[in-house]
């Protein structure tokens, strides 16, 4: 069963508190208390507040044991800024931003389920062997001597007529 609990207008900008939701995300209940009660940063007060809402929820509502409780989801969403100004020199002004943000935490008794795909370079072995090695293409050698000794002999011939043209001479 999961219980919600949500701490909605929270003054604090949700780019700050999902710092701290994302450490909390997966672990029991008391774990989570305990890493937010050591935390230096203002969002995990607020976390807290809500973790412990939600553990009051799940014990008086629900009816749970706070033992079985883990952690499901802990996500912050973003809440309306307030808009106000601040005075700068001759009378003009600049924006200020006061973000808020909505902190919600899902508890479950479940089990997790970890669903992960493999990365490409946890491959097994018996995968590794069966692929072929690339193999290299070798150009021939005249070909490749032939383009280097063109390229040397036609570049002097374009620059000398390209001279001759410059100075008003013409072709001939």
């Amino acid at each position: 069963m999961e219980v919600i609990s949500t701490y909605r207008f929270a003054r604090i900008s949700a780019f700050k508190a999902r710092e701290v939701t994302r450490e909390i995300q997966g672990r029991s209940a008391s774990d989570a208390l305990d890493l937010l009660t050591f935390s230096p940063k203002k969002a995990a007060v607020l976390v807290k507040k809500t973790l412990r809402s939600a553990i009051a929820n799940a014990e008086n509502n629900a009816e749970l044991k706070v033992d079985t409780l883990l952690v499901k989801e802990a996500v912050v969403g973003e809440g309306p800024t307030f808009k106000r100004f601040r005075a700068r020199a001759r009378g003009s002004a600049s924006p200020l931003r006061k973000r808020t943000s909505h902190i919600r935490i899902v508890l479950s008794d479940d089990a997790p389920q970890v669903t992960r795909k493999p990365h490409a370079r946890h491959v097994s072995k018996v995968a590794a062997e069966k692929k072929e090695p690339r193999k290299k293409q070798n150009k021939p050698v005249a070909q490749a001597g032939a383009g280097v000794e063109e390229a040397q002999v036609s570049a002097p011939q374009k620059s000398s007529e390209a001279q001759n043209l410059n100075r008003g001479e013409e072709k001939e």
